[in-house]
């Protein structure tokens, strides 16, 4: 019988052509902010994976981020980073839920997307988790984007001529002249 309370970290994927990240990270709690990157990049240098790295004011604008970067790049994948430490106002459920559930969102509709955004009681806890040396959740998300990468070009497959084309559309009539939009 296994020990329950070990996790089960699974192997991290092998890319045959290059693979590029970009980690979203922000550095409210700097020295977390800190600790989560340093265990993010240590992961995708395991790989050989290229990324970039920019900042962000707080967790809020993480998915806007992504969702830009989404549009306007040519990333394979993305790594969210950042803290929230609970405090007296309703600002930590509101940030936490709104982000959370917009990271999810995204990678519903088949963004690669590691989401390595600590939602704490106490910055204790939060340091706990970024450790270098601990289970670096900043690693974990790093390589949960791997992971997502690696289905999604497993199951990427030509085209099968099926569904909408971007090309001419056909209004009536022949295939030339016009006949075509």
């Amino acid at each position: 019988m296994s020990d329950s309370s070990t996790p089960h970290i699974l192997d991290l994927p092998s890319f045959d052509d290059p693979v590029k990240l970009l980690i979203v990270v922000a550095p409210y709690f700097k020295d977390i902010a800190d600790d989560l990157l340093a265990g993010a990049k240590a992961t995708l240098d395991q790989v050989g994976a290229g990324y970039d790295v920019i900042e962000m004011p707080s967790v809020a604008e993480l998915p806007t981020a992504i969702s830009i970067a989404e549009r306007m790049s040519n990333f394979d994948g993305y790594v969210a980073l950042g803290c929230l430490v609970r405090g007296e106002t309703s600002l930590f459920d509101t940030a936490s839920h709104d982000s959370s559930h917009a990271l999810q969102m995204m990678g519903l509709s088949g963004l690669c997307i590691g989401n390595g955004v600590l939602a704490v009681d106490e910055k204790s806890q939060a340091k706990a988790r970024a450790t270098i040396k601990g289970a670096n959740k900043g690693g974990q998300a790093a390589a949960a984007a791997l992971h997502l990468v690696a289905l999604s070009r497993k199951w990427s497959r030509p085209s099968k001529g099926v569904g909408f084309n971007t090309g001419a559309i056909r209004l009536a009539g022949k295939d030339t002249g016009p006949n075509i939009a």
